[in-house]
């Protein structure tokens, strides 16, 4: 398939162009077997090289779905019951509560799950966990009782009580850091350690890691965060380089290429260049919707709005969660069609994996809040250009 390289370089340089802006965006198309597209404009940071294909991202929750592939590897060899009570597996879980409000003190209220959480409810956003910047208790426990940021990557910023009993409902938050836990204490190695063996040096991954290399750091793109004027700000953020816990829901950094290995073996049915990562029943399993019917994958509020806008990706369609990326469960309008799947990370990363067209891509910037209508919006566009060459428009 040939793609229209300079529509969709002309995408990437009105993005940075643009009132507002974006400072810097790499994108990248792959098939099965080879990049198809690949362009980077824009900049680092401030006063620094231009954007290219080797800079290193903050890849925040796009990190999620390498995670997941260890704790399914874990399933496969019949380590983990996806079904079994978390807590047989990782026994700090017995000690969560549930977090029914706050008393007229301000003191949370806490009780006992009625339910055991599982490794699945962990996969699929519904054990009951949140994040600060999209959920208002949780803000409240930030704010009122010193509850840590997930961006320092450490345990306490972990246990957090819950805000339902597991698999009541869906909630976007730290579920997948604790699945990474679950597969530490399974793997009895660090999640970084069982990443490198069983993920990345199969799939020929190396810019990629929850501690950078000193090449890795010279090549790191700045966070920026969007000014109310629509300005740019360097926010001199990073997430630690020797972290307390690699968090499996947000800790990794990586070059895009370097994803796009990991994009090629879900679209290969789990099949890297050093034999199988997972096997096709499994990838055809956990690219499935495995949301019940009262579990809604729903709009995301932007309650630090310093961090996120209001966000929901391709509002009004039906979605899902798999193991773990969201579903698409109807067409979208640029193109992608129902049964692909994708997520994002905080700081305007998004991609997605068609495995029916056998094709996939990356947008990736640095800039905060989340759902940036600049970067947000060149990505449905790059998006759509895609499309629009796989159905041969």
């Amino acid at each position: 398939m040939q793609l229209p390289t300079s529509s969709l370089d002309g995408i990437l340089q009105r993005a940075v162009s643009a009132t507002p802006a974006v400072p810097g965006v790499v994108a990248m198309v792959t098939d099965r077997d080879r990049t198809l597209y690949s362009g980077a404009a824009g900049v680092q940071g401030p006063g620094a090289a231009p954007m290219a294909e080797d800079t290193v991202f903050a890849m925040f929750s796009t990190t999620k779905a390498v995670a997941g592939t260890a704790v399914l590897q874990c399933v496969e060899e019949g380590l983990l019951d996806l079904d079994a009570p978390a807590k047989d597996y990782l026994p700090a879980i017995a000690g969560l509560q549930v977090l029914d409000g706050f008393d007229g003190q301000g003191q949370p209220q806490l009780r006992a799950p009625k339910t055991d959480l599982t490794a699945r409810h962990l996969l699929t956003h519904t054990g009951g966990f949140a994040y600060d910047f999209f959920n208002e208790k949780y803000l409240t426990l930030a704010l009122e009782h010193g509850q840590p940021s997930v961006i320092s990557c450490t345990r306490a910023a972990l246990e957090t009580p819950l805000l339902f009993d597991p698999g009541s409902q869906w909630e976007y938050g730290t579920n997948i850091d604790w699945a990474g836990l679950i597969v530490e204490q399974l793997r009895g190695q660090r999640l970084s350690q069982v990443l490198r063996e069983r993920v990345f040096e199969p799939l020929a991954m190396r810019d990629i890691g929850f501690t950078r290399s000193p090449s890795m750091r010279e090549r790191t793109a700045a966070v920026y965060a969007r000014e109310a004027n629509g300005g740019l700000q360097d926010m001199n953020l990073f997430l630690p380089d020797q972290p307390e816990v690699d968090c499996g829901g947000h800790g990794l950094y990586a070059s895009i290429p370097e994803y796009m290995k990991f994009i090629r073996m879900w679209l290969n049915d789990g099949a890297g260049p050093s034999g199988q990562v997972l096997k096709p029943d499994t990838v055809a399993m956990a690219t499935r919707n495995q949301l019940l019917p009262h579990q809604r994958v729903k709009l995301l509020p932007g309650v630090i709005p310093a961090l996120s806008n209001d966000a929901e990706m391709y509002p009004g369609l039906r979605k899902g969660w798999s193991f773990t990326f969201m579903t698409l469960e109807e067409d979208a309008p640029t193109g992608r069609p129902s049964g692909s799947v994708g997520w994002a990370g905080l700081a305007n990363l998004y991609y997605w994996i068609d495995r029916h067209h056998g094709i996939g891509g990356f947008w990736a910037s640095q800039v905060l809040p989340f759902a940036d209508p600049a970067s947000y919006g060149g990505y449905l566009e790059f998006e759509t250009e895609v499309y629009r060459a796989v159905r041969g428009g």
